[in-house]
């Protein structure tokens, strides 16, 4: 065997085509022999460090990772962790990237592995959140349930979140994950059923701007990574009116307010504006974040869960250092619309984001648009 890895290691960047060296790792594993592609893996890493500008090594190491993750059983599990945790291999985002394929693949049983061996706590904690997305009970999970109750667990960044579901999260859009590839379904861009909004010429109370580049930052955490790896623009902006405002006049304050997004929008160019539970205004936001825009793969759903909340927070202005259930009665009380328009802004391509929170008072509209393009 370290024969056959060596060779494959020093003959690697000269490949055209590496779907034979999937095929060899593929067939080890079908006979049992889950040790192999944790061992050639780690020779590679060895060689070729993270391979950044090496499509052969990126190729074959995504395989070999994703082979072992998921394969169900114990044994391929405790092999994608020996792969993970080793000295030799590193990747940015790995840990988030791994919780996220063992949780879609494995027995939560199988995964008290990562929590009893040598995984790191960032490995850990991103797949405690992977769990709690897949409705895993993992305070009563053996294994999970010490951890993820522990000192560790609660002081991690993602200690914040619950350790389990809230009923604001319950249509979570999760990947779909195999040996070849993964897929997900994208929740957001113009939607076809919508009707245009009704604008009319009813006065709607004159508003102030109060965006400050701290809460535009924080509104947009879920988006984030559209306009930092890819093509994406964001436009969050926040308002406080002279006077309540009721849902049924959203359309035309959205119009009054001076939108980036919105401009050209009105009687010649469709705006669709409807109302949305506080759910999908999440599950919008968890995708977003989550599987990433046109050139990139997300923050995976641990850390898109946190995004998620952080702008659904900021939006619904919940003040800083609210707790996970505070953030969600205040979330609750907003009433939420989804929006789209036909103009230049938006890309209209299939990475289109409108989102408004109207406070149960009336008085405070923030407003929340992305785009983006391949």
């Amino acid at each position: 065997m370290a024969d056959q890895i060596q060779r494959i290691v020093t003959e690697l960047p000269d490949l055209k085509d590496v779907t034979g060296v999937w095929a060899i790792a593929d067939g080890r594993v079908a006979q049992g022999d889950a040790a192999f592609p944790a061992d050639l893996g780690i020779a590679l890493a060895r060689t070729y460090g993270s391979g950044e500008h090496m499509w052969q090594y990126r190729s074959v190491f995504d395989h070999l990772l994703r082979l072992l993750a998921t394969t169900a059983g114990p044994e391929n599990v405790a092999q994608a962790l020996r792969l993970v945790t080793s000295a030799e291999v590193a990747g940015k985002n790995l840990d988030r990237y791994t919780a996220s394929l063992l949780a879609s693949h494995h027995k939560a049983t199988d995964l008290a592995a990562v929590f009893t061996g040598p995984a790191s706590e960032e490995l850990r904690a991103c797949l405690v959140h992977e769990l709690v997305l897949r409705n895993v009970v993992v305070e009563e999970t053996p294994g999970i349930a010490d951890w993820a109750t522990s000192f560790h667990g609660s002081h991690h960044p993602l200690g914040w979140l619950p350790l389990t579901l809230s009923d604001v999260e319950g249509n979570a859009d999760l990947p779909s994950y195999s040996i070849r590839g993964s897929s997900h379904s994208m929740p957001y861009g113009p939607s076809e059923s919508r009707e245009p909004a009704v604008v009319g010429d009813a006065r709607v109370p004159s508003a102030k701007e109060t965006t400050t580049p701290s809460l535009a930052t924080a509104m947009s955490k879920a988006v984030a990574n559209w306009a930092d790896e890819s093509n994406g623009r964001i436009e969050a902006r926040v308002f406080d009116l002279s006077a309540p405002l009721d849902a049924e006049s959203v359309p035309n304050a959205l119009l009054a307010l001076g939108l980036k997004c919105l401009q050209g929008a009105g009687r010649e160019t469709a705006l669709s504006v409807t109302v949305v539970p506080p759910a999908q205004a999440w599950r919008v936001l968890f995708a977003a974040a989550s599987t990433g825009g046109a050139y990139n793969h997300g923050s995976y759903g641990a850390y898109g869960r946190l995004s998620a909340w952080q702008s659904l927070a900021a939006l619904a202005g919940s003040p800083e250092g609210a707790t996970a259930d505070e953030v969600a009665a205040r979330v609750r009380d907003c009433v939420w619309h989804g929006f789209d328009a036909d103009t230049q802004w938006f890309e209209q391509v299939a990475w289109d984001i409108g989102l408004v929170a109207l406070a149960r008072n009336g008085r405070r509209l923030a407003v929340l648009a992305a785009t983006d393009t391949d």
